[in-house]
């Protein structure tokens, strides 16, 4: 059975070595924008500091 190649994890091309481990720099930059937008944030009901989301003074 022939092995799988690594692919992209956001579009599933192959990978480019330049871009390990994406497959091209938009696919890096895309990443690091969900990262910087928050879209890889863990929902949760309490915040790490113990408050409550609704209880926090630093929000709108």
């Amino acid at each position: 059975m022939p092995s799988k190649s690594p692919r992209c994890p956001l579009c599933g091309k192959a990978r480019d070595a330049e871009f390990k481990p994406f497959c091209s720099r938009g696919c890096r930059d895309r990443d690091l924008l969900n990262w910087f937008g928050e879209g890889y944030r863990v929902p949760a009901d309490q915040a790490p500091d113990g408050t409550a989301d609704e209880d926090r003074f630093d929000e709108g």
